[in-house]
């Protein structure tokens, strides 16, 4: 069986998550998408509300599995039967960085690939700090998230203010 997983953040699951998602999904006989637990950050939402997230945009898939870890990525894989890392790229950054990552990974599990899925053109912007920035100041992102998503973020910003 092929397991692909799809880690991240996700805070919040934008539409550019979702694009990569669906695509992935047509990769692996199952899709883990993973939150990974960074004591390092200091995300808008918690690792619960952001599975919450997650799962109510991604049901009706019974070959996705929605997770949170903490650790080493290729642990964890290894210990899932991991068969590949999804990760999505928006631009030339991205790639220098998760190929900086894809290499680390394939060195500590060599046998353990990374598939890079480029993100649709009208996503190519999109990423969670620039959501939850302009969210944050009541700008429109109701073309940028899911629309669960959106009133997640409303709400987060309405107890802030």
């Amino acid at each position: 069986m092929r397991i692909g997983i799809y880690p991240g953040s996700f805070d919040p699951l934008t539409n550019g998550h979702l694009d990569i998602i669906e695509r992935a999904m047509l990769l692996c006989d199952k899709l883990i998408i993973a939150i990974a637990r960074n004591s390092a950050k200091q995300p808008l939402f918690t690792v619960e509300e952001r599975i919450e997230l997650l799962r109510n945009c991604c049901t009706g898939n019974a070959n996705v599995e929605i997770v949170a870890f903490e650790g080493l990525l290729v642990d964890y894989c290894r210990e899932k039967d991991v068969t590949f890392i999804i990760r999505g790229l928006r631009a030339l950054v991205d790639f220098e960085y998760e190929y900086a990552i894809a290499l680390m990974n394939k060195k500590l599990a060599p046998a353990l690939d990374t598939v890079f899925l480029m993100s649709k053109a009208e996503y190519s912007f999109v990423s969670s700090n620039i959501v939850k920035e302009a969210a944050s100041y009541g700008g429109d992102i109701t073309s940028l998230v899911p629309q669960f998503v959106t009133n997640k973020l409303r709400e987060k910003f309405s107890r802030n203010n």
